[in-house]
């Protein structure tokens, strides 16, 4: 993440950036979140104008929801776990398809305090941002506490559609 510490008046500054930037270029944005319980969709609503150019988010905060509304295979979460690049890759697919829009963005990670393992200790978050070109993955390791992974996972993720 840069240098500019993540904080919810970033989040909404971030937000209105993007629905500037999508508006001009006549595009849309779905959302796939897990770890942020809706957060990037939020701040995203919350700007005026928004509704031009977001059709829809899912929160899919468990695997069932992952698999069944977002289209996640089991075979995903057997062979990676639902904090990896492959399950946000999915995640972010499925919004993509299910909302029709032109970019989505999916994350999925362990805000704590607890669920965190030695390979992914907690603050470990995976994005996908999926777009016209493709898509890009980011693998995070953020620290604090557990609304401050939330927030900079959402202002990580909102940074990067920015810069897309």
């Amino acid at each position: 993440m840069s240098g500019i510490p993540a904080s919810r008046d970033l989040a909404q500054e971030l937000a209105a950036q993007l629905v500037a930037q999508l508006a001009a270029k006549g595009q849309t944005i779905s959302t796939a979140e897990s770890c942020t319980g809706g957060w990037i969709a939020q701040a995203i609503t919350s700007v005026s104008g928004s509704s031009d150019v977001f059709p829809g988010g899912i929160v899919s905060y468990s695997n069932r929801a992952k698999l069944e509304l977002l289209g996640v295979s089991q075979s995903t979460f057997d062979e990676h776990g639902a904090v990896s690049e492959q399950t946000v890759i999915e995640m972010a697919t499925g919004a993509r398809e299910r909302f029709h829009s032109d970019w989505s963005v999916a994350v999925s990670g362990i805000a704590g305090p607890g669920g965190g393992t030695a390979d992914k200790p907690v603050g470990t978050v995976w994005i996908a941002w999926l777009g016209p070109e493709g898509v890009t993955t980011k693998r995070c390791q953020f620290s604090g506490d557990r609304e401050a992974v939330r927030i900079a996972t959402v202002c990580e993720a909102l940074r990067n559609l920015i810069s897309l």
